[in-house]
This record gives structure tokens, sequence and C-alpha cells, in this order.
């Protein structure tokens, strides 16, 4: 996890600026409590500032992603090849997809910092970044899909 602090510092240690601009991707990416793919940033963007254009926002994710102070997130390509995008300012976490309805949930907590321990003291790695990805189905999908299964089998049956 990056402080805030640390965004502007990391930056200025390559030679970049944090405009204002950039600050506002970083905000929404960090506060929509959402995963974004460049298109959705972009036009939360532009809501806040409308002389900001879409080559402004891929090259600042670019230079996010190569600072270190943004994810590339595939999340299992549940929408094709699509790519989201998430600060590192949060505490690492797992992401978890329902196959079904694309839902996502993110999961922090002791259990992914024990793995981690784990894998460096078994495996001899020091691991400087994490992100885990698991897919399923969320309750609500696992009910649709229990519901969907008994009545194809009371079809059969009656069949």
């Amino acid at each position: 996890m990056i402080p805030v602090a640390g965004i502007q510092n990391s930056l200025r240690e390559r030679g970049v600026r944090l405009t204002r601009q950039r600050r506002i991707l970083l905000d929404l990416l960090d506060r929509s409590g959402k995963h974004l793919n460049a298109e959705s940033l972009y036009q939360l963007a532009k809501e806040k500032d409308p002389k900001l254009n879409r080559v402004t926002v891929y090259r600042t994710l670019k230079l996010l992603k190569a600072g270190g102070l943004v994810d590339e997130l595939d999340l299992l390509h549940f929408e094709g090849d699509q790519h989201y995008y998430e600060s590192r300012l949060k505490q690492e976490h797992a992401h978890l997809i329902c196959l079904r309805c694309g839902k996502i949930e993110e999961f922090f907590g002791e259990p992914l910092q024990k793995m981690r321990r784990q894998m460096e003291s078994s495996l001899g790695f020091k691991i400087v970044t994490a992100r885990t990805e698991m897919g399923g189905y969320c309750p609500d999908c696992q009910s649709q899909l229990a519901q969907d299964s008994a009545e194809k089998l009371r079809a059969e049956q009656a069949g």
C-alpha cells in the first residue's frame, strides 16, 4: 500500500509531475469503488474536467502503471480482452469474480498475508506485489443456478 504522499514522491523521482488531470484520474481509481476500464475512467473524468481527453487518460494509465502506482487487471477475462485499473493505494486483496453475472468482490484479510509469508519462506521469494483472482458464483447466481437445475430436472422427469 502506497501512502498518498508517496505517490507524488514516486512520480517526482521519475521526473513526472502529478498534474491536476493525473490527480483526478488517480482519485477516481482510488475512490470510485469500482474496477474501471479506460473508457469508464475517461467518462467519469470528463465530468470533473470537460477538457480532459482520451489520449491523456491512456497516457496517464500507462505512466501510473509503469510507476507501480496502478495495477492493470484482466479479472479472469470475464468481458473478453477488457482491462481494468485500480490504484495501489489499497491494501493487497483478492478479487472474486462471479463467472455468471460478472460481480466482483474484494477480499482483504490475514489469510492472504499468511499465504504470502508461506510462499516467501518455502520458495525463498521476496514478494513485492501480489494479485489474486478467483472465479466462482456469487450467492444470487448460486440460487439461480440451483433453481435452473431443479427446473431442468423436473422437465426431464415430466418428459
